[in-house]
Formats: C-alpha cells, structure tokens, sequence
C-alpha cells in the first residue's frame, strides 16, 4: 500500500511537471462522460426497480411523461402540496400542473432565467431554449408565482421566507449540472419523508445523474425511485429518510 501511494504521488508529479495536459486534454473530456455513464448504468442495475417504469422503449415521446405526473399525483401525493419547478422555459409542465390540480390551498413556484440556459449544455449553447424573457400565461392564477433569474441569484431569497409545510414536489428540469446541483442542496436540509423529486434528464450521466450522486452522497438522504419513462429519461423519487426532519 506505500508503494503505491508512492507511486501514485511520484506520477502526479511527473505529470504536473511535464505539463501532460496537452496529451490528455483532446480526451479529458470524453473519459468522465464515459465514467458516469457506466456509473449510471451500475446504479440502474443495483436499485430496485418501480412497478411504473416503461424500459426499454426503443424511442422516447415527450408525453409519456404525463403518465408518470399522473401516478404521482395518484399514488404519492397530498391533496395540498407545493409544486417548485426548476427550469420552467416554455411552461409546458409547468402548466400541466397547474390546470391538473385544483386545490386552492397548493403553491406553484417557477424558477428560470426565461432568457435561456445560463451555460452551455451538451449540444445547446447559452441562450437556448429562452422564453424571451416572458413569463408562462397561467391565466391569472394567483397561486403561481415565478423568479426570474439564476438559481443561485433568486432561490436564497425565496428560501428565507418560504414556509417549510407542506408536502413538496421538486421538478428539476434545468439540465445542467451546476444549476441542478444547487437547486438541491439549497433543500437539502429542507427535504422532508414523502417529498417528491422529478428528473426530466435524469439519464444524462454528466449533469442530473451527476448532481442525483453528489447530492444523496453528501447529504446522506435516501430517496426511493417511483417511477420512470422514457428509459429513466423523465424519473421520480420519494423521500424515504433523511437526517434532517422527521
């Protein structure tokens, strides 16, 4: 075991000190994709699987994803809840919530930049996806209530005032890492048993897989997953323990 921690120093060493950065940085990026794919597939093949889960399907459809709404809403939610969804664009689920559930006493908050994503992501550049700067038209809901902005400019705020009461259902569909990793340790110690996290790009390895194993590793929170569609595209979680609230 020495001689291997030797060994191991010795080489970063060398490394650092015959600049091998430009050998290996053609590939860098490449090998941690790579990583965390066979990480996310390790995970899929250890955890038990939902009776609500449609792989393998050989194509995804964007609609599924209402069928798996819909069980939740059915089978794991309160009849009052706050709905918090990070990453609104459009508001196409955004909107599919509210007009879906009608109790008076239910909160829907939306968080985005609606001028488009922040930072690059996979194959989109910052700026895409934007809503021009609009807020979805909910129609005057007054249950609604949006935050225009990054994460980490508007949710600290939102949080000092935020009653911590009622079940809460957490969308996370702002698809980059560092926006979706923020998102949940801002509630980390927040998150209460039968709270519901949603992935809408859950199997994308490099950013909300990525951020799912950072945050559950670093809070030591154990989430249940309860459904999925799209071949673990769109998937959901409950919150089965947690350390923080009982």
């Amino acid at each position: 075991m020495k001689l291997a921690i030797k060994l191991a120093r010795k080489a970063k060493g060398y490394f650092l000190k015959f600049k091998l950065h430009k050998i290996f940085n053609p590939i860098a990026g490449f090998l941690p994709a790579v990583g965390y794919l066979s990480k996310l597939s390790s995970w899929l093949e250890k955890t038990q699987k939902p009776s609500f889960d449609d792989f393998y399907v050989p194509d995804r459809v964007y609609d599924r994803r209402y069928s798996l709404y819909e069980t939740i809403i059915s089978n794991h939610l309160n009849d009052r809840f706050d709905y918090l969804e990070f990453g609104v664009a459009a508001g196409v689920s955004f909107k599919w919530w509210v007009n879906r559930v009608k109790d008076p006493g239910c909160r829907f908050y939306g968080f985005d930049t609606f001028t488009g994503l922040p930072e690059a992501w996979n194959v989109f550049k910052a700026g895409d996806m934007s809503a021009d700067g609009s807020f979805p038209d909910v129609g005057g809901d007054s249950r609604v209530s949006f935050y225009k902005g990054v994460f980490q400019e508007t949710l600290p705020g939102f949080l000092e005032t935020f009653k911590n009461e009622n079940q809460k259902v957490l969308h996370m569909d702002a698809d980059i890492y560092s926006a979706t990793l923020f998102a949940l340790t801002q509630f980390g110690t927040r998150l209460r048993k039968n709270d519901i996290i949603i992935f809408d790009e859950f199997n994308v390895p490099m950013h909300e897989f990525r951020a799912f194993l950072d945050f559950t590793g670093s809070y030591y929170i154990k989430l249940k997953m309860i459904g999925a569609v799209n071949n673990y595209y769109q998937t959901a979680f409950i919150v089965e323990e947690t350390p923080y609230q009982k």
